[in-house]
């Protein structure tokens, strides 16, 4: 796809957010639910032959809460014991899965062999600032050791800079080996560093470069996910593949709104506590100090980075 191409689609796909925007949501007669969910239309489409469907339907957490949460351990001080606890605690409430970095993907792999659980890795984390081949290369041997789905960062400056064929290459480095092998990509954006035009372009770039899912943020930039990201994530996207909301979802209520905008996967450290919290159970204790460590990381990035403290070479 040329850039001229790309420019193109995004112009086209703002016209009909614009257009979708405008329309007011209908609701069937019958149930009283947004049509597309309505519980007869689905069944004509179940008696068609469909065997999958893919709706975008509003209105909080599913039965299943911890069945879309990536159990995440990102940290870079993280110990042995840290991620075979957070393994054990991953078998325990059913996560979707744990996202590790790729020293650890072998250790997840090993302790989850026999459970539901899958093992996530990230790639060109946090800064997506390595070349599209090393992307490649990362990808190759998280999936080699052991990684189900791969969460890798864009080239934030390429992005920036225009250079919208260079941001598909690095993404389809990544994207190209996960189907080959049958493993689920899922793209980072780190929204908190754009602007909306640009969002759109991103994840607009994503799904033509064949990612599964576009995610918000690392949880290592200036901002996390917010509603109003995932719900502009999900209106370029469509239903065609997945919006993970990553970054700052703490608690249930967090989790509740991030799919009511769209979401169909979370990442959070504190997935035990939203899960204990949607059974009505008292949190334990414990649940915050990935996301203390992450705000100091983040804090200490921003000193070293800010024009005061920086040295010249």
């Amino acid at each position: 796809m040329t850039k001229s191409e790309l420019q193109r689609l995004i112009a086209i796909i703002v016209e009909e957010m614009a257009a979708a925007e405008a329309r007011p949501q209908s609701r069937c007669s019958c149930h009283v639910v947004a049509t597309d969910c309505c519980p007869d239309r689905l069944k004509t489409v179940l008696d068609a032959g469909a065997t999958r469907l893919g709706v975008h339907a509003a209105g909080g957490a599913p039965a299943g809460v911890a069945s879309m949460i990536d159990h995440t351990l990102l940290k870079p001080d993280a110990t042995q014991r840290e991620i075979e606890e957070l393994c054990r605690e991953a078998a325990q409430f059913g996560f979707a899965t744990v996202c590790v970095n790729p020293t650890w993907v072998a250790l997840a792999a090993r302790r989850l062999a026999g459970t539901t659980v899958g093992v996530c890795s990230v790639v060109g984390f946090p800064l997506g600032a390595t070349t599209a081949d090393v992307k490649g290369y990362e990808t190759r041997r998280a999936i080699f050791d052991g990684a189900r789905e791969i969460d890798m960062v864009i080239s934030v400056g390429a992005l920036k800079s225009g250079d919208l064929r260079g941001v598909e290459r690095d993404i389809e480095a990544v994207t190209g080996p996960c189907r080959d092998c049958g493993v689920l990509s899922k793209v980072i954006i780190e929204a908190a560093l754009l602007s909306d035009d640009e969002k759109v372009t991103a994840c607009t770039v994503a799904k033509a470069a064949g990612a599964d899912y576009v995610k918000t943020s690392t949880g290592f930039g200036p901002g996390g996910a917010t509603a109003a990201d995932v719900a502009l994530m999900r209106r370029v996207v469509g239903s065609d593949i997945g919006v993970k909301a990553a970054g700052g979802v703490r608690d249930l209520d967090s989790l509740k709104a991030m799919v009511a905008a769209g979401a169909t996967r979370v990442g959070a450290s504190a997935g035990v506590k939203i899960v204990q919290q949607a059974r009505g159970e008292v949190p334990s204790a414990g649940t915050a100090t990935y996301y203390s460590s992450a705000r100091l990381i983040r804090r200490r990035i921003a000193r070293t980075s800010s024009p005061r403290t920086s040295r010249k070479a």
